[in-house]
């Protein structure tokens, strides 16, 4: 088993270092289709959150008695019990919320982002230290569609979380609302966040080197 890293640095790398959305490229349907209001958005990272910190510490607990042959199939029933928990209780709470959201909470249980933290991380750590893989990525990832979902929102309907923001005679930007505006946003932001923010792939920079 390979040595856990320290706490500080799961945080680090799941918040931002390896951002899913942004260094990886994951998690893209879900990016592209719940971030036009804000409130959608709030819902759906609350379930992938939940989904991905608890599916990595079930991952985790029951890693030494799972057999490998058959260890992806453990791992999408145990994402797909968190998943069917929380669409339970947002169908009962938040029905319309439910109903916007269609069937991208189901879709959760096939995220890559989800599997990809299960396998790569939970089935060869300690139970603490993959939940806060899990907390650490569903953050970061929800940081990403936030940042999106305030653009699409702002410029789309002039509201934030439903509330007026722009002026009256602020025209919506009915583009933003539909699935270009979501891929020119996140484009956007990921293009900002690799070039002058976050640290170069060591593979980019051995390639520029020996360019």
């Amino acid at each position: 088993m390979a040595k856990t890293p320290p706490a500080k640095t799961i945080m680090q790398e799941g918040l931002w270092i390896e951002n899913p959305v942004l260094r990886h490229t994951l998690g893209i349907c879900s990016t592209l289709a719940v971030t036009n209001l804000m409130v959608n958005t709030l819902v759906m990272n609350i379930g992938l959150i939940f989904t991905l910190s608890m599916s990595c510490t079930t991952v985790s607990i029951l890693r030494n008695i799972t057999p490998m042959r058959i260890r992806m199939m453990v791992q999408t029933l145990i994402i797909s019990s968190y998943v069917i928990i929380f669409d339970i209780f947002i169908k009962g709470y938040l029905p319309d919320i439910s109903e916007a959201l269609g069937p991208y909470v189901g879709l959760i249980i096939t995220n890559c982002i989800v599997m990809g933290r299960c396998e790569a991380f939970a089935r060869n750590n300690l139970p603490l230290p993959s939940f806060l893989d899990g907390l650490a990525v569903g953050i970061g990832y929800s940081l990403v569609l936030f940042g999106v979902a305030f653009v699409r929102e702002l410029l789309g309907f002039g509201t934030l979380f439903g509330f007026q923001i722009m002026p009256e005679a602020f025209t919506p930007w009915t583009i933003m609302i539909m699935p270009p505006g979501a891929f020119f946003t996140l484009a956007l932001y990921v293009w900002l966040a690799r070039t002058y923010f976050m640290p170069a792939d060591k593979g980019m920079v051995e390639l520029r080197v020996k360019g």
